[in-house]
């Protein structure tokens, strides 16, 4: 709700904030994503270290301070600032809670608890698209930014009290569930757990993962930034509301996918129970954005929306298998092997929000968007970058034994790897520098 509260406060802050257009709103909306990816690592790396109990208590007692400061800019330098430490803020709610969820859940339940917990997210987001209009129009956008930060921070003092790091610990757990627990998590080994984090995170299991879960990101990140602006332009205020539909869709597409990737691994197939549900899932996305590219034209929002909604309900169905995918190579280390995917999984996210823009202004395509105007051209790029998805999850296995590198060959890897890191930084600059 957090995250979704800008999206529906857009109007109202481009009236008060000066030099607030809608260029310089794709910025905002992108630099949350490059301050959330930068620190994802450091988050996760710290969840594994501190335990999810505390690091979660941190990260959203921090975030929900900016997401209340976002309601006190008025310039618009300011809400970049600002926007940019939120993201930092929030970089370790993914990763700790996948920590979490490593030492509560066993492995044949991995998807289906990703699933619940993702959920949580696509029905806060789509209630916030409707709920934060009204709560705007009756206090003001500002002390709406600050109402959402007071529900963080109680919701931080609860997790405080009430969440233990394993089950162990727990007041409210007898000693034949937590057996129960630690024996689940032992029935899948953990492969390469002696060999060095740098590995892990470099090697072609991680970088696919990294790679598919920015093309998630591509499309998943329009539905909460700008959809809803883009339905208002389009087909009105009264049509805006309706945005909220794929989001709560794509929470019924977690709790499928999630079943689905619990099914197959109680089945025996512990590899395809990952890589089924994903590869159908970014083929039913790209088939639902090649059919929004025939809706843009209509006169009514409806075949938009349902299109739209497939597409989401599709690239939603990923979310299980890939982040149950980061648990069954990460073990202890999930915290930080999860970060590590959702780093560079948000570049998708820092792109699209500067994009989407750019896209439907300035691009054209012979036969499905051959005027500006449109976001047909923005769909058929998504659409291509899902099906690249497909090809990567075939190549993805949780299971692969790894050789120990060398110490040159560990040397590449890193200088490797700061170069991704640094890729995140510059393709926002670049895309303002070039595209703005």
């Amino acid at each position: 709700m957090d995250r979704v509260c800008i999206s529906a406060a857009k109007s109202s802050m481009q009236n008060d904030i000066a030099g607030l257009t809608d260029q310089m709103m794709g910025y905002v909306f992108g630099i949350f994503a490059v301050g959330y990816a930068l620190f994802q690592i450091p988050a996760g790396w710290y969840s594994d270290r501190a335990g999810p109990r505390r690091a979660l208590t941190i990260v959203v007692i921090i975030w929900s301070i900016f997401t209340a400061l976002t309601g006190a800019v008025f310039t618009a330098i300011s809400l970049l600032v600002v926007r940019f430490l939120f993201g930092v803020g929030e970089a370790g709610a993914y990763p700790g809670a996948t920590r979490a969820l490593y030492r509560w859940l066993p492995a044949r339940e991995r998807g289906i608890g990703q699933g619940i917990f993702h959920s949580g997210a696509r029905i806060g987001a789509a209630l916030s698209l409707v709920i934060m209009p009204a709560v705007i129009s009756l206090i003001g956008w500002r002390w709406t930014f600050v109402a959402n930060g007071l529900v963080g921070i109680v919701w931080g003092a609860i997790w405080w009290f009430w969440y233990r790091d394993t089950p162990e610990e727990h007041p409210w757990t007898n000693e034949q569930e937590a057996d129960l627990i630690a024996r689940g998590i032992h029935e899948q080994e953990v492969p390469n757990v002696e060999l060095p984090y740098i590995q892990i995170v470099t090697s072609a299991n991680v970088l696919l993962a990294m790679f598919q879960y920015s093309a998630s990101n591509i499309t998943f990140f329009i539905s909460i930034t700008w959809l809803r602006p883009y339905i208002e332009e389009r087909w009105g205020a009264e049509a805006a509301n309706l945005s909220a539909i794929p989001l709560l869709v794509g929470a019924v597409a977690l709790w499928f996918s999630g079943f689905l990737v619990t099914k197959l691994y109680q089945m025996g197939m512990p590899v395809l129970s990952r890589r089924i549900p994903a590869m159908l899932g970014y083929a039913l996305g790209a088939i639902g954005l090649i059919l929004c590219t025939q809706t843009t034209s209509m006169e009514s929002v409806w075949p938009l929306i349902l299109c739209f909604s497939l597409a989401l309900f599709g690239v939603e169905m990923t979310l299980s298998p890939s982040w149950a995918f980061c648990m069954d190579i990460g073990g202890d280390r999930s915290g930080a092997v999860s970060g590590a995917m959702n780093m560079v999984g948000n570049l998708g996210a820092a792109l699209s929000a500067v994009v989407f823009p750019y896209f439907v202004h300035h691009v054209t395509l012979p036969y499905i968007a051959t005027e500006t105007g449109t976001a047909n051209s923005f769909f058929v790029f998504a659409a291509l970058m899902n099906v690249l998805a497909v090809i990567a999850w075939t190549m993805m296995n949780p299971q692969r034994i790894l050789r120990r590198l060398t110490d040159r060959e560990m040397q590449f890897r890193m200088i490797g790897f700061l170069a991704l890191i640094l890729m995140v930084v510059f393709s926002l600059v670049y895309t303002k520098l070039i595209m703005g």
